[in-house]
């Protein structure tokens, strides 16, 4: 029978609730600020190419330096990391905000503050995915994973919305600096947790070692290997249509920021309702058959998004990509973790982060941006979306490891 109740862990867990409504509240903020920098970035250009090119330019350090920060994750106090990694996003917000609101902003200080940030997340986000299962155990994880998504999701409801009034209302440099003052939120969150206190492990190895450890272990797993290259094809080729957004909105469905907001947060409805299926549906499902589908069912929709001419259709595509969506990704990330062990699990979402959010926007977005600035952003969208079911079909029908899931 499925649970009767979604939001248990939050019930359960004391530092759970805290890190999750901090996180809620502060990604309210950085999505409005995605959406500002992504309508910022083809007010200054007018080019998909370079709204591709700052959209990806967040991932560069993510994709240089991930194996190594896996490492300092796995060695490191994570709470101490996740919290010093926020005080640097917001002072981040802080000056995107100030080179906005002074009239300083250009293509390139929104390129060079983008890399600031994925320099910060190259640590922060593969502390903050292991930081999880401190919170809640190895018993709660699954649900804790898709509660965490549904946050996500519903930051990506409130995060657009807000982000338009203030781009109508307030101007676009406000939604940067709405972004800084929500760091407060995740930062008292963070500083409310109450854990036992950290203890330095023994270091037995170079951080090269280390790096050399965790590559050997997703090389050997085949498990591992085998799921991870689903992940970086879904996540490298499904990636255009969120970067291509405000041209979609702007271009073919005649909107302005108002109607490009609302469709980020249609992803979100989406999202958020996939992610608070899989909470109350706990262990009654078949992680990897469930998986398998929503891969294919993801890029199935994003073919008919790519197609769509109406904000109707449009709505309606992407509230049913955004379940899918999250259902992949929250399963993904919640397969993996319940494989790993746990002195491996830091070096294994920096490899996580190093594909979903590196290799997704340092390739898939600057992908995105090319393939629309020459052969149109349906090409971008659609063509994209039939690799990653092409490849999906083949995978599972293919490795063994894949089957067995």
């Amino acid at each position: 029978m499925p649970a009767a109740n979604p939001f248990r862990a939050l019930v359960k867990h004391r530092n759970f609730r805290w890190f999750w409504f901090g996180q809620t509240l502060s990604l309210v903020g950085s999505w409005m600020q995605t959406m500002a920098l992504g309508w910022l970035a083809l007010q200054l250009s007018n080019s998909p190419f370079l709204v591709g090119l700052v959209a990806s330019a967040s991932s560069w350090p993510i994709v240089g330096f991930s194996l190594f920060t896996g490492v300092l994750v796995d060695r490191g106090d994570k709470l101490r990391l996740v919290k010093l990694g926020q005080m640097l996003f917001l002072v981040q917000a802080g000056v995107l905000w100030y080179v906005t609101w002074a009239g300083y902003a250009t293509i390139w200080w929104l390129v060079a503050l983008a890399f600031a940030q994925g320099a910060i997340n190259a640590v922060e986000i593969p502390a903050r995915q292991s930081l999880i299962v401190e919170l809640v155990g190895r018993e709660d994880l699954r649900d804790a994973i898709a509660l965490n998504s549904s946050g996500f999701n519903l930051a990506r409801i409130i995060g657009p919305a807000l982000g338009a009034a203030a781009l109508a209302g307030l101007g676009v440099a406000w939604c940067f600096g709405l972004n800084a003052l929500s760091f407060v939120a995740v930062l008292v969150g963070l500083y409310m947790i109450r854990l036992p206190e950290w203890r330095p492990t023994a270091l037995v190895a170079s951080p090269l070692a280390g790096a050399v450890e965790g590559v050997r272990y997703l090389r050997d797993t085949r498990a591992v290997g085998a799921m991870l290259k689903v992940i970086a094809v879904y996540s490298v080729f499904g990636v255009p249509y969120l970067t291509l957004m405000p041209v979609v909105a702007r271009d073919r469905l005649g909107m302005g920021a108002g109607g490009y907001g609302m469709l980020l947060a249609s992803v979100g409805v989406g999202g958020l309702g996939g992610a608070l299926w899989l909470a109350a549906a706990g262990g009654n499902y078949k992680r990897g058959r469930l998986w398998e589908s929503s891969v294919r069912v993801y890029a199935l929709l994003l073919v008919a998004f790519g197609l769509v001419y109406t904000p109707g259709m449009a709505y309606l595509a992407l509230l049913v990509t955004g379940f899918a969506m999250i259902v992949s990704g929250a399963l993904a990330n919640s397969i993996l973790q319940s494989i790993v062990p746990d002195h491996l699990r830091g070096r294994l979402m920096a490899a996580y982060s190093f594909i979903v959010v590196g290799l997704s926007q340092a390739v898939g977005s600057l992908l995105g941006g090319v393939i629309g600035e020459h052969a149109g952003e349906q090409w971008a969208i659609s063509g994209t979306a039939l690799v990653v079911l092409v490849y999906t079909v083949y995978a599972f029908r293919t490795t063994p490891e894949m089957r067995d899931l």
